[in-house]
């Protein structure tokens, strides 16, 4: 007999066994409470082996993106599903939600929702099959050259990526946008109908409505959607001025032709295959064009920074906090550029084993900005496993899918300021002038403001198809009306539903859940402002210690307060740990604005002065028929 079987066999024979019955309910209570804890701690051994298990065989096949690999990774996640399920009904048999033991009842609560683990296994396995179907496509998509058509070998990062940024024909970007989509999305509109009509039966026999409502029920906040929609609406102003004056400017260099005056922004323009930052092409709109800005790239490759570099500056960051160094088997197992013999999945990601501080990132480096940023955004992930290890395994997560993410990005607000860049030797100067200060605020802004209207949309639109509110035949005209209404953005072409354009973005493929991002994107400027107190970097009006240019490297007093935050993992609600973090206790969009409001207040004034027309119009690049609009 299974072995697993066997002990949770003696487990219902043990709660068979105790005196519940009994008159004296202190010792039925005592007894049934020591029986839970001994119940749980066995168990949450068995979820390390499995999580450890799963890690493996999905970091083998996204390090060697094989068949053979993909049908291992499927078979242990089968396995394990199997497990969750008998997990589930011996925490249901035992009761342990009534523990007076509140670390007992959360425990039981998480490990009573078992997500795609309650379905049948044939389901189950069609569903895993389908999911990474999709993510095999994305991983192994290749395009055919704009000068070369008979060359088809060009992948995302860095062919596509790289032209995206540099080109400045139209023509040539519509190419590889047309490309990219026709082929890492058009596809895989069956799976991802597999993928929807799946998800939505686990989500029912997980007992809630839809897939959106079980996502949303890891915020542990009824109101929480409400409050992602008034954070959008409270941060559009800014888009919209950021939004006007991009397209103004681009309208003055291609012309009324290509950019129209009060409509969507041609989304292929932007540099980024999404539209979900604008950086990348910021020569074309940098606000005082005569101030440069400083190539950090250049002087990365002038002093010959390697990859190990990249990752050793960010190892001494958290180092400097008092935060745990990078374990041997980091820098011995992880995959931190693209091998040359079998093809991988180059998205960025970080990856806890679960077992002896294995820790590790799976990531295409290559040596530029951009990188330095990306490096120390995933040694955030990293750090936030080796501060929470120590907690059972159902524990070790974040309590807020949001704060994740927003880990990482703290530390890079601090590594990409001029104060920080200048103590690394990259920059001379620790300070902006004004202008330069503008510039760079911008700059940012084309990232982390840019971002949120693509956030929001990603999720707002799984939203509507989980819920069954967007009509299969419209599946991709209602993508595009939301691109459009949430963001000012529109696909270089006319799509239409023999087109399938979602896919083309891998954390749709992989079934990653994206409010995390948003959220994230509001969160790192909480911690951000927190943190910066903390190292007394921070004072309100102080025109020397602004948050824009806040570096806690090595502040001690930071680090203790970020390694008690970290290492709390998922063992409380996440308003108890925010609050004694930074004192709040909802997401809020204050501390972003303040940060960024020295640029707000120059683009209402330059717009202005401009006479630029802010909002945009309906696409017409859908049909006229499709839904909407989706207002909030």
């Amino acid at each position: 007999m299974d072995g697993h079987l066997v002990s949770l066999i003696l487990v219902f024979a043990i709660l068979l066994w105790l005196p519940f019955g009994q008159s004296d309910g202190s010792n039925s209570c005592s007894a049934f409470e020591l029986q839970a804890r001994r119940f749980f701690d066995q168990e949450n051994s068995k979820l390390r082996e499995r999580y450890h298990a799963e890690y493996s065989a999905a970091y083998a096949y996204n390090t060697n993106v094989t068949e053979e690999n993909r049908q291992a990774m499927i078979q242990v996640y089968a396995d394990s599903a199997r497990d969750n399920k008998l997990l589930a009904q011996a925490v249901k048999s035992g009761d342990y939600v009534k523990s007076s033991d509140a670390s007992i009842r959360r425990q039981a609560r998480m490990l009573q929702n078992l997500g795609a683990d309650v379905l049948e296994a044939s389901d189950y396995l069609e569903l895993k099959n389908a999911i990474s179907a999709m993510q095999s496509n994305y991983a192994t998509t290749s395009v055919c050259s704009f000068a070369n058509r008979s060359d088809c070998s060009l992948t995302l990062e860095p062919h596509i990526q790289e032209r995206l940024s540099k080109s400045r024909d139209p023509a040539e970007l519509a190419w590889y946008w047309r490309e990219w989509y026709d082929k890492a999305g058009t596809p895989m509109r069956q799976n991802f109908g597999k993928y929807v009509r799946l998800t939505r039966k686990a989500a029912q026999l997980n007992g809630f409505r839809s897939y959106a409502d079980y996502w949303v029920h890891f915020y542990e906040d009824a109101d929480f959607e409400r409050q992602l929609d008034d954070t959008y609406k409270a941060l559009l102003p800014f888009y919209r001025q950021i939004h006007g004056y991009v397209r103004y400017r681009l309208r003055q260099h291609y012309g009324s032709d290509v950019v129209p005056a009060e409509g969507n922004i041609p989304m292929h323009l932007l540099g980024n295959m999404w539209a979900q930052s604008w950086n990348d092409v910021i020569d074309l709109f940098t606000p005082f064009p005569e101030k440069s800005f400083v190539d950090v790239t250049a002087e990365m490759n002038r002093q010959q920074y390697s990859v190990q570099k990249l990752f050793q500056l960010g190892d001494q960051f958290f180092q400097s906090l008092g935060m745990r160094a990078l374990p041997p088997s980091f820098w011995n197992l992880s995959v931190l550029t693209r091998p040359n013999d079998r093809e991988v999945v180059c998205h960025a990601s970080a990856w806890d084993f679960y077992q002896d501080s294995d820790v590790r990132i799976k990531m295409c480096t290559e040596i530029n900005t951009h990188y330095l940023y990306v490096v120390h955004h995933e040694l955030g992930h990293i750090q936030y496993y080796l501060q929470y290890e120590q907690q059972p395994a159902v524990f070790r997560g974040a309590p807020n899918p949001g704060f994740h993410e927003a880990v990482g990005d703290v530390i890079a607000l601090s590594v990409m300021s001029a104060k920080h860049l200048k103590s690394i030797g990259l920059i001379t100067n620790g300070h902006w002038d004004e202008k330069s200060r503008i510039n760079e605020l911008f700059k940012q802004a084309l990232s982390k403001i840019v971002f949120l209207p693509f956030g929001y949309t990603m999720d707002k639109y799984r939203y509507s198809v989980f819920r069954n509110e967007l009509d299969e035949s419209q599946w991709n005209c209602g993508f595009w009306q939301m691109r459009s209404e949430f963001g000012g953005v529109d696909p270089p072409f006319a799509r239409n539903e023999t087109d399938f354009d979602p896919p083309a973005k891998y954390h749709i493929d992989a079934d990653v859940e994206y409010l995390r991002y948003f959220a994230a994107h509001i969160f790192q400027f909480q911690f951000h402002k927190a943190l910066c107190r903390l190292a007394d970097q921070y004072v309100p009006g102080d025109s020397r210690l602004t948050l824009d240019n806040c570096d806690i490297f090595g502040s001690k007093k930071a680090g203790e307060a970020f390694k008690k935050f970290l290492s709390a993992g998922n063992s409380r609600h996440w308003k108890q740990i925010l609050e004694e973090f930074t004192g709040e206790t909802e997401m809020n969009s204050a501390a972003l604005l303040e940060y960024f409001d020295p640029l707000y207040q120059w683009l209402k004034q330059e717009n202005r002065r401009l006479g630029v027309p802010l909002g945009w119009g309906d696409t017409n690049k859908i049909s006229s028929n499709c839904c909407g609009p989706f207002s909030t």
